[in-house]
């Protein structure tokens, strides 16, 4: 939802962050928010764009485009009311508290969220970078209803596996490159591990609470309000997450796409000249309409 400018080149070498504070982002007297951006995480937040943990009370940003990425729209289960979701795909959709949205954008898609009178909103969303060969894919999405997310629960955890795996357990799949989100609960003194396959990014925020992060040989503190960023490397390792008073914390998994990339608010393309193509698509009446 951030409007920023960024190039950024990305590796797929082993690394950690050191915990970043979100930047606070108001707009209006509905829209507050902590936002990440990739600049801040050493290329080690890939494939993650930006990240913006919001609650919104009113619509605050109207219809927009939006290419060559996807834009992910994840929902906590603390939400109140409904959450509107339209696109140029032909979407109407009552987000409720819980859901996924995925819009894949592609090559390029309009997009509109807003709570419905009364609600309270408290969701990510989540830009995606999608590689160059699929910057002009067409456009396409994915639902995901609460009561379709499987949930893990044992002692001091409940965890919703929102997109992709976590110790066998499977959601569902993203639509484009794989990613896997999960919403963990941590009790006090409670603790999750999730394993992983070799070479993922994972990007851990913390919503609520305050955890600790250990992967191999790292150990890194996340307090409530900071994210940090882990490449573990060609060996992989399991990511522990243990809290001493609880927390809420959310994990992404994913595969670096590890290209230069260009940001310029809701377009993340491969280069300038495909920024100002697609901009001009958009004035032209290109992307679709969702009126």
């Amino acid at each position: 939802m951030t409007m920023q400018t960024a190039i950024s080149a990305t590796g797929d070498g082993a690394g950690v962050s050191g915990p970043v504070e979100g930047e606070a982002l108001v707009i209006g007297d509905g829209f507050r928010a902590l936002s990440f951006r990739h600049g801040a995480f050493d290329g080690l937040m890939d494939p993650l764009v930006m990240v913006d943990h919001f609650t919104m009370t009113e619509p605050t940003f109207g219809a927009h485009p939006h290419a060559g990425m996807s834009a992910v729209s994840v929902l906590f289960e603390d939400s109140v009311g409904v959450f509107n979701n339209r696109d140029s795909l032909g979407h109407d959709i009552d987000l409720l508290p819980g859901d996924l949205y995925w819009l894949k954008a592609g090559r390029g898609a309009v997009h509109d969220e807003a709570p419905r009178p009364g609600a309270r909103t408290h969701a990510l969303q989540v830009f995606v970078n999608l590689p160059a060969h699929m910057k002009q894919d067409a456009p396409e999405s994915l639902h995901v209803p609460a009561g379709d997310i499987p949930v893990i629960e044992g002692e001091g955890h409940r965890v919703r596996v929102v997109l992709g795996e976590s110790n066998g357990i499977a959601g569902a799949q993203a639509p484009g490159l794989p990613l896997g989100i999960l919403d963990i609960r941590l009790a006090p003194g409670g603790g999750y591990t999730h394993r992983l396959p070799d070479r993922k990014s994972i990007w851990v925020l913390a919503i609520d609470g305050n955890a600790t992060l250990r992967s191999g040989e790292v150990s890194e503190p996340v307090r409530q309000g900071h994210a940090v960023a882990l490449r573990p490397g060609p060996a992989g390792a399991p990511v522990s997450l243990q809290s001493e008073d609880g927390a809420q914390l959310v994990l992404f998994e994913g595969d670096p796409v590890a290209e230069r990339f260009v940001q310029r608010g809701p377009f993340v393309m491969s280069t300038v000249e495909e920024i100002e193509r697609v901009r001009a698509a958009f004035a032209a009446g290109q992307l679709g309409s969702i009126d």
